[in-house]
């Protein structure tokens, strides 16, 4: 996710649901920011990321309970839009915090509706993407689409068939574990470099504050 979206991670950068820090841990590597603000709501996340990282800027909460003051220049939000009811409502309020300075939202949510699954209700998901429909809430919210592209055309098919088909209701740790480190780095340089694919288990995109 870093690589996908680093031509945009610059300047002051909010993190939307930063969990216990997986990702903050790479952004805090990047040169290119000067500012990192995480954001999480959920309370146990967040002593957990507070002894991870001592000392980093994190707000327990939404975007709601920041100064609405501050400017920022770019928002990165990976697996969180999804488990926001009023997802419409949220991108309008990322595009507020952005417009001072054309800052750009960079995004990643579950895609492709025909594959919800029972896996999806249980882990809070109240919907997953198409691309016509992510375009329009973004444009919607005040947003000029840059990129939107589907991701993981293979991991569309698993879920399917694991989700879908055979119902599971949690992952295997091994399995995932393999797809992570042999499979997904092949199919990333393909899809990056090579050819995006017509669906993917995800969509990833970036757009400017307008």
């Amino acid at each position: 996710m870093i690589s996908e979206f680093a031509p945009y991670l610059k300047g002051n950068l909010i993190e939307i649901g930063a969990g216990v820090g997986q990702v903050t841990r790479h952004l805090l590597d990047l040169h290119t920011l000067d500012r990192i603000l995480s954001v999480e709501p959920e309370k146990g996340f967040c002593e957990q990321h507070r002894l991870n990282f001592p000392g980093h800027e994190l707000i327990e909460g939404h975007v709601d309970h920041m100064d609405p003051g501050s400017a920022w220049d770019a928002i990165l939000s990976i697996n969180v839009l999804e488990h926001i009811q009023a997802d419409a409502a949220e991108l309008s309020k990322y595009a507020a915090l952005l417009k001072q300075r054309a800052g750009a939202i960079c995004l990643f949510v579950p895609a492709r509706p025909e594959i919800y699954a029972p896996i999806d209700r249980d882990f809070g998901h109240f919907r997953r993407y198409t691309k016509p429909e992510l375009r329009e809430k973004l444009v919607n919210a005040g947003f000029r689409i840059q990129r939107l592209d589907y991701f993981n055309l293979p991991g569309y098919l698993a879920w399917w068939l694991n989700f879908c088909v055979l119902r599971k209701r949690c992952f295997e740790a091994g399995k995932v574990r393999f797809y992570d480190r042999v499979i997904f780095p092949l199919v990333h340089q393909f899809e990056s470099k090579v050819l995006r694919p017509p669906i993917g288990q995800s969509l990833l995109a970036v757009a400017i504050s307008e």
